[in-house]
């Protein structure tokens, strides 16, 4: 029987709801089917994104602001989802049910988008002259429908895939777990792969060829990746889900409001707490009006269990003041990807302006996005073969912190802000010359590389350095919550780029004029709208610094439950 159990992973079970034979599931293989689904996510994803700014304009006929928007708000749509994913994951379905119905979701959308690009009567006929005939309600939502059903897919799957592909290996098995880093690296390398091929091989299909084509192989591609990934059923890990952390965090600041007139006991012993010796964490000094949902008092208990609205024990308490201090990092992060977001709308519609042939081979304009994912790589290199070596060899430590990194993402995205703003105004001075008499401005598109290098070396930092602190200071029982957590800043940045470029149209566009985002991108001022985010880009900084400094990690203090509760700090002792 020992020897039997031997072969069981503790906390894992198979398809069937049995311990979880360690020879028969989990490892490389299962994992490596639960990746197919990753890669055809980034695939649509990424391909309709970097794309669809030329097809509103050109297409749809619709505003430059206005198209921008469009393409930011579904890109902000879908990684909000992520939490809508990972709450239902961790509450109801599991991760294996969630990445099947999100896929299959993902693959109507992909296939209704490929309609709606191939029938004419959802799209407005083509100019004649310079009248063009914006589309109108009806085609604009299939349109909408289409994207944010593609947008709910990516939400499910992204909260899920990570997570379930971590699922099969076992952290208490040393070899496992060295399986596991290697995972990782995969999973990112995936990332990489299926957007460079969504800006290169589906973009060109996409203005060469047919977008309804485009949109049909990410369709079916993702069918595919979901056969295969059935086809692992009997051999995936399943780990039973331990409620959402979403719903303790309320229970926490439910029972703390209740008990907000109680006062705190004199000892932090006093206080209540029922988790296990091994897993508890130490009492903190900040946000102490939180340690009021630990006081034992009347009514707590029901049928001798404590009821988790009334009364949660300090480690639990612990792990909520932990999300929150996440929170300041986490604030100052999301201009970056405001930033980022200017890469798949403003420079692609640049780039339609700009001279992009090599010969007789026209680089599509969305391909440009080709070279932010090249800094990626490049960056990633670099830092692991060069940089990682000299810092450990100088600092005695292996590469910079998470802090530093995320500290060296938003330094980049300011300079990219900064070229992007003098290579428009070069660009506006050309367009100038010619009065508007030619479609292709006699100007090179090379000269946008800078920006997209800038925009995707700083990703390579701040992504790895995001994903690394909200895991690695986030509590046990949250990691899911806090990757979540992690990619609302994406979600946060398209939202705040779409909000940013409504409010400077409508107050720069005011008095009559086009303003600095016009309908014509060579009659208006994007090089002082990029040069705004620049300033925004370095306000910011200097706030993540001054949070960065304040921020305390959780280290372990075995004398805290002797301490008293009396004194503490207004800094640190109030919410």
């Amino acid at each position: 029987m020992d020897e039997k159990m031997g072969w069981a992973v503790s906390d894992a079970v198979d398809y069937k709801g049995f311990p979880a034979d360690r020879s028969k599931t989990g490892g490389w293989v299962p994992a490596a089917l639960i990746l197919g689904i990753e890669i055809c996510e980034r695939l649509s994803t990424m391909g309709i994104a970097v794309n669809l700014v030329t097809y509103l304009v050109g297409t749809m006929h619709l505003p430059s602001a206005a198209s921008a928007n469009t393409v930011t708000d579904f890109m902000g749509t879908a990684f909000l989802l992520c939490l809508l994913g990972g709450f239902l994951a961790d509450s109801f379905l599991g991760r294996y049910k969630t990445i099947a119905i999100f896929a299959i979701i993902q693959v109507m959308g992909t296939g209704m988008l490929a309609m709606t690009t191939k029938l004419p009567q959802l799209r407005p006929p083509p100019c004649h002259g310079s009248v063009c005939k914006q589309a109108n309600g009806f085609q604009m939502g299939i349109l909408y429908l289409a994207l944010y059903l593609i947008a709910l897919g990516t939400g499910g799957l992204k909260s899920s895939i990570s997570g379930f592909g971590t699922d099969q290996f076992d952290e208490k098995d040393e070899k496992e777990k060295a399986q596991m880093a290697y995972f990782f690296n995969r999973f990112f390398f995936l990332i990489s792969l299926g957007t460079l091929m969504a800006v290169t091989v589906l973009v060109y299909i996409q203005d060469e060829v047919g977008r309804s084509w485009a949109y049909g192989i990410c369709s079916v591609s993702m069918f595919i990746a979901i056969l295969v990934f059935f086809s692992g059923t009997k051999r995936y890990r399943y780990k039973k889900s331990l409620g959402s952390p979403i719903v303790q965090i309320f229970q926490v600041i439910a029972a703390s409001i209740k008990k907000r007139s109680m006062d705190l006991p004199f000892s932090v012993g006093s206080l209540y707490e029922d988790s296990p010796e091994a897993s508890r964490i130490d009492h903190t000094d900040q946000f102490h009006c939180l340690d009021k949902a630990a006081i034992v008092a009347e009514g707590d208990f029901e049928k001798n269990e404590p009821n988790p609205w009334k009364l949660c024990s300090v480690t639990r308490v612990e792990e909520v003041k932990m999300m929150i201090r996440l929170l300041p990092i986490w604030a100052t992060t999301i201009i970056f990807w405001t930033t980022y977001a200017q890469m798949i709308t403003f420079s692609v519609e640049q780039a339609t302006t700009m001279e992009r042939s090599i010969g007789s081979f026209q680089i599509p304009a969305g391909s440009l996005t080709v070279f932010f994912v090249a800094a990626i790589l490049i960056t990633l290199a670099v830092y692991d073969r060069l940089i990682m070596p000299f810092w450990k060899k100088w600092k005695g430590k292996p590469g910079f912190t998470n802090l530093q990194r995320i500290a060296i993402g938003l330094v980049l995205s300011s300079f990219a802000m900064a070229a992007a703003a003098l290579v428009e105004r070069k660009r506006l001075s050309v367009a100038k010359s010619v009065n508007g008499n030619r479609s292709t401005l006699p100007i090179s598109v090379f000269l946008l590389i800078p920006q997209f290098f800038f925009v995707g070396s700083g990703e390579a930092f701040i992504y790895t350095g995001q994903l690394d602190f909200f895991i690695t200071q986030s509590p046990k029982g949250m990691k899911t919550m806090s990757t979540g957590l992690f990619l609302t800043t994406l979600s946060l940045g398209f939202f705040l780029s779409s909000f940013l470029v409504s409010i400077v149209k409508k107050v720069t566009g005011s008095n009559g004029g086009e303003g600095w985002l016009a309908d014509n991108i060579n009659r208006g001022r994007l090089d002082c709208f990029y040069g705004l985010l620049a300033i925004l880009s370095a306000i910011n900084f200097v706030v993540f610094l001054v949070c960065a400094a304040w921020y305390k990690p959780q280290k372990p203090r075995p004398e805290m439950q002797m301490k008293t509760l009396g004194n503490v700090s207004t800094a640190e002792g109030q919410c």
